[in-house]
């Protein structure tokens, strides 16, 4: 078994509407980099999120994972205040059919630390449901004794920036391949701040880099995109020879189904077929 039935949320979802299965594919062109920028198809990552404050600002990344849940990285410090867009591509473009949803409640991992980033989590639960597009709809979420093996060539998704000397940052969501980096590997790196809880990718070329913290990090499985990681920390100028570190979704798993247990979702809407 891949895949974990998240059933606090999915028990709502009709079958129409596959976890990690875009209604729009995505095109990968090889090793790009969020970094040198390589643009995404629109509607391809239908689970991304742009975390935004009341003036539209965009923050972070995050993952819709069911109707009324996204999940995003603890430092990001996500408020009630803020909003959550869903359906976006390019965050100039007035023309989308993007939803904007209130914040009813904020979850960070109890145990998160900002020294270590360790448990770099947390659960956004949504004041209304969100509405399964073509252009919205949720990553799958691993089972936590799914095994991703050093090597798997994955995706990471966001608008962070694409240079960071001098800055630039784009509009349009940025995608790009890295491969997962084995712990020892990553100790190499990183050290003692390697934990079980985090999950190392890239250094070859490719960076995550500031704006992309709370995405996601997509591996294919059983033909849908999984969520193995959320975009945590990295290099201080997001070198694309240092591996970024992702929060490592299997291991906090039991986190993730306390939260939604104890606090379900309301029925979801969804367009017409």
């Amino acid at each position: 078994m891949v895949f974990l039935w998240l059933l606090p949320c999915f028990a709502l979802v009709e079958a129409t509407y596959d976890c990690g299965v875009p209604a729009v594919p995505p095109v990968l062109r090889g090793l790009a980099r969020i970094i040198s920028g390589e643009d995404g198809v629109p509607g391809s990552w239908p689970w991304q999120v742009s975390l935004q404050d009341k003036t539209r600002f965009h923050l972070c990344g995050g993952s819709l994972i069911c109707p009324c849940w996204v999940v995003t990285a603890a430092h990001c410090e996500v408020k009630t205040t803020d909003v959550v867009v869903l359906g976006e591509y390019d965050l100039n473009s007035a023309k989308e059919d993007v939803q904007v949803l209130r914040i009813e409640q904020v979850f960070m991992h109890a145990n998160f630390s900002s020294e270590t980033a360790n448990n770099d989590i947390t659960l956004i639960k949504l004041a209304t449901p969100a509405r399964f597009t073509e252009t919205v709809n949720p990553v799958c979420v691993p089972c936590a004794i799914a095994h991703f093996p050093p090597g798997t060539p994955c995706v990471t998704t966001g608008w962070g920036m694409t240079r960071f000397n001098p800055p630039e940052t784009p509009s349009k969501l940025q995608q790009a391949v890295l491969p997962l980096l084995s712990t020892d590997d990553c100790k190499n790196y990183w050290g003692d701040l390697v934990t079980e809880k985090i999950i190392c990718a890239g250094a070859n070329g490719v960076s995550s880099c500031t704006g992309d913290s709370g995405g996601p990090l997509v591996c294919q499985m059983d033909g849908a995109w999984t969520l193995v990681g959320i975009v945590s920390w990295g290099s201080d100028t997001c070198s694309t020879s240092l591996p970024t570190v992702y929060t490592r979704i299997t291991a906090l798993l039991p986190w993730v189904l306390e939260i939604l247990t104890q606090y379900p979702c309301t029925p979801f809407s969804r367009d017409p077929q």
